[in-house]
């Protein structure tokens, strides 16, 4: 299956991670990121409700934050961690020593300007959509 073709490829966010590195990613690459979150630069992980089960699940992602605005980049599309973000309204991340509440997530489709976003967020817009939450 082609990247174009997976459930996670949308318009607005379009997945550019190809379908079989997403498998490894998640289950050899995400288990040992998350034990190491703590002491990986840039590396943090986001915690989140599913959306049917409510139980808590635990992501790895690569955030950006300008000020109270926080931006992650979604390579992988609109995968199961960005929807139950975006059903719940909140999700906490760990971003090394430091615990942060997101409210109103939001995604900003690939080929925007991203106004007011971290530099690095607005330069993978042209390829990517972003998620961006506000820090509570």
């Amino acid at each position: 299956m082609k990247a174009k073709d997976h459930p996670n490829h949308t318009s607005d966010v379009p997945m550019i991670v190809p379908p079989w590195a997403e498998s490894l990613q998640i289950k050899y690459f995400n288990p040992v990121v998350r034990r190491l979150s703590g002491l990986m630069p840039g590396v943090a992980v986001i915690r989140h409700r599913g959306r049917s089960s409510g139980t808590v699940h635990e992501t790895p992602v690569t955030p950006y934050r300008k000020g109270d605005t926080v931006a992650i980049a979604l390579i992988h599309g609109k995968t199961n961690w960005v929807k139950n973000v975006l059903a719940a309204g909140e999700a906490d991340l760990h971003l090394r020593k430091e615990d942060l509440h997101l409210v109103n997530p939001r995604i900003v489709p690939a080929g925007s300007d991203g106004a007011g976003l971290p530099r690095i967020a607005r330069m993978q817009l042209k390829r990517v959509g972003v998620l961006v939450a506000d820090v509570a």
